[in-house]
């Protein structure tokens, strides 16, 4: 089975501003001394069944990134790809780089660097038993269905999930979910949309962590820090 992780990379990180690093740009910022975005493929190449990482980036940042990922001596193929102006568009041009033996894509926030390995072979076996798989986690808090600022109802939460990433499905059906998006002008913010349009398969929710963090605007780093420190903590102790 092949399965090849697409990193969406070419964002400008408008939420995020300028920190200590001189960069807005999330997936560039240092934690640790390396970029969120080393951390998140570090990742993935402790994987074993992950066979190659693709990273879609900006043009300009494509020969800096290949030197980072050269230092990190990868035991996997990792590439880079030119990205688009969106998430879907750069996740577009990074499948049309894949291999056509390729089994499962795997589609990851290149800004969750916390995911962990034992999760991301878990999702990968459902989507490869069922076609669609993404990680989600249910909200703790209430939510509420609002127009302006006035409430309409409260959402059950039994019915409820934060979608995460990975989101990993069948090759061939993830490129029908983008070809059918580019003809029918449609956008969203996750792949898991773009499949279930398709009404082919169910896609399957596989229980997340809240470590799992999206790392979107400054005060993230101090929490990402803190789970840096404590990996670092357990992997001394492993040893």
């Amino acid at each position: 089975m092949r399965v090849s992780v697409i990193l969406p990379a070419a964002g400008l990180g408008t939420r995020m501003g300028r920190e200590k690093s001189g960069t807005s740009r999330k997936q560039f910022m240092l934690l640790e001394g390396a970029p969120i975005l080393i951390h998140t493929i570090r990742k993935f190449l402790h994987c074993p069944s992950v066979t190659e990482i693709v990273v879609a980036l900006r043009a300009e940042d494509m020969d800096w990134a290949r030197g980072l990922i050269h230092q990190e001596r990868p035991e996997k193929p990792v590439r880079v790809v030119e990205g688009g102006e969106s998430r879907q568009q750069s996740v577009e041009n990074a499948l049309t780089s894949l291999s056509p033996d390729t089994t499962l894509v795997a589609v990851h926030d290149a800004v969750r660097p916390f995911i962990d390995s034992a999760l991301v072979e878990k999702v990968i076996a459902e989507a490869a038993a069922t076609g669609a798989a993404i990680v989600g986690i249910v909200p703790v808090d209430t939510v509420k269905q609002v127009q302006r600022n006035k409430i309409r109802s409260t959402l059950p939460r039994e019915h409820l999930v934060l979608a995460q990433t990975p989101q990993v499905f069948r090759f061939d059906l993830l490129k029908l979910a983008f070809e059918a998006a580019r003809q029918d002008s449609f956008t969203s913010t996750d792949e898991a949309s773009l499949v279930e349009r398709l009404e082919q398969v169910e896609v399957s929710v596989v229980q997340g962590s809240d470590r799992n963090i999206k790392i979107t605007k400054p005060s993230d780093m101090d929490l990402a820090r803190l789970f840096l420190s404590e990996e670092a903590a357990a992997g001394r102790t492993a040893s």
